[in-house]
């Protein structure tokens, strides 16, 4: 049977009632001879009726109002397993289904979003990447938001991270990843294994800053680069075969043609051309013992002579080979150091910083202290680096120039490292480059 429309089923109730209106009056009056009189009668018969019968009209209505009243609400906690079933094919029957398509159509969303979820959460959390979600709390102490597992690894041996106090956290990670998150901007650094033996691991870090429900939060990923850097060393020293094998042959092949060539020149007696042979065979053999001997200082530097300097002075003299602008402390600081192979190492991080495109005042020179460090810091204001340069800077023949041979960093942490130090880099803000040396205070 189908069910009559709203104002049918008012109508269906009001016309009798207004049939009896129009008749009790008439009869009222005959009854008691007072047209007044039989007027109010009716209308205090009639009224109440009316009332009673448009309410009986609305009250299926009224519950279909309060069941679409509670199914938004639930709409809105994230329930969608009900139905409402209204018979008949009138405006509130449309007004049911519209309701039902839109509860399918938000049930359909919020399986997607929640497969979504479960998607991207896997993804995060299976990613060797160490990801650290920070945001200030109400207390103003910057706290962890979030932490995939590789990060709870690497801090927190393993354990929930969420809610911890972000600076406590640092307290107790190594010196290296300490100063690298207390710095600003992305950077490479290196911690070292405690056992005698053990390699160091290199980690790349970067650092995003966004706004999240109107608070500040910043994005730490951590990711950890040694067996991507052994694998570039296996490239790199394939490449550095190739190198010296086409240097080798572009020298050697001219010395034996020349020889051959004097040879013939003797046996037909015409000495006459025979010194420019061997001037010419001596060029091509220095040239080839000045590159023979360049990649030996990189593969056999010698353990570095201690003496004691003055670094003001030092570095001061340093200023009369290439320019920079020294920012030292006014108090007179010593340390033991091989001068020749320290002097080198600054060299090369001042000839790139002036390479980097940086004005001519644009390269500069820190030094400061740390308990038991000293810390010189080489910066420029030049292009800076990409994060794929930036994690290869310090390879071995690794080079973005043209004519660069690679070794400039790596032969300077190779003098660092066997002073007992450590290098870093990382982008400054408002752009350019620092090379932060630590060299351990005697």
């Amino acid at each position: 049977m189908m069910r009559r429309s709203l104002p049918g089923r008012v109508l269906g109730w009001l016309l009798p009632l207004l049939a009896l209106a129009l008749v009790l009056p008439v009869a009222l009056s005959h009854w008691l001879d007072d047209d007044v009189l039989a007027v109010v009668l009716s209308a205090v018969v009639v009224l109440p009726l009316a009332m009673w019968a448009i309410r009986r009209g609305l009250r299926s209505t009224h519950s279909l109002f309060r069941a679409l009243a509670g199914s938004v609400n639930s709409y809105r906690d994230g329930e969608y397993n009900f139905g409402i079933h209204w018979r008949g094919n009138d405006e509130l029957a449309e007004l049911v289904r519209s309701h039902a398509d839109l509860g399918d159509v938000l049930r359909e969303q919020r399986q997607s979003l929640v497969q979504r979820e479960l998607l991207l959460d896997t993804m995060v959390q299976n990613t060797p990447v160490a990801m650290l979600l920070i945001a200030p709390g109400g207390d103003g102490v910057r706290r962890v938001v979030f932490a995939n597992i590789a990060a709870r690894k690497l801090l927190h041996s393993g354990w929930k991270l969420e809610g911890q106090d972000y600076d406590g956290l640092l307290a107790a990670a190594p010196v290296e990843m300490r100063e690298a998150l207390d710095r600003s901007g992305d950077s490479l650094f290196a911690i070292g294994s405690e056992e005698e033996d053990g390699e160091e691991q290199v980690y790349h870090l970067a650092r995003r800053n966004f706004r999240l429900n109107g608070r500040p939060h910043e994005l730490l990923l951590l990711r950890l680069l040694t067996n991507e850097l052994r694998r570039q060393e296996v490239m790199t020293w394939k490449k550095v075969i190739r190198v010296i094998s086409h240097e080798l042959n572009n020298s050697l092949a001219p010395i034996a043609s020349l020889a051959h060539s004097g040879a013939e020149l003797v046996r037909r007696g015409r000495h006459d051309r025979l010194e420019e042979v061997f001037a010419t065979i001596e060029d091509r053999a220095r040239h080839l013992e000045g590159f023979i001997r360049g990649y030996a200082r990189f593969a056999k530097l010698p353990q570095p002579q201690l003496q004691t300097v003055r670094w003001r002075a030092f570095f001061e003299g340093l200023q009369r080979h290439i320019a920079f602008e020294l920012a030292m402390p006014e108090a007179e600081i010593d340390g033991r150091i091989d001068v020749a192979q320290i002097e080198q190492a600054l060299l090369n991080l001042l000839k790139n910083a002036h390479e980097s495109g940086t004005s001519a005042d644009g390269v500069s020179v820190r030094v400061g202290r740390l308990p038991g460090w000293l810390k010189i810091e080489v910066m420029d204001r030049g292009s800076g680096m990409n994060d794929a340069v930036l994690q290869n800077a310090l390879v071995p023949f690794y080079s973005t120039k043209r004519n660069g041979t690679g070794l400039g960093l790596a032969l300077t942490r190779e003098i660092i490292e066997a002073h007992g130090g450590r290098l870093s880099l990382h982008n400054r803000d408002g752009g350019g480059l620092c090379v932060a040396i630590q060299l351990p205070e005697n």
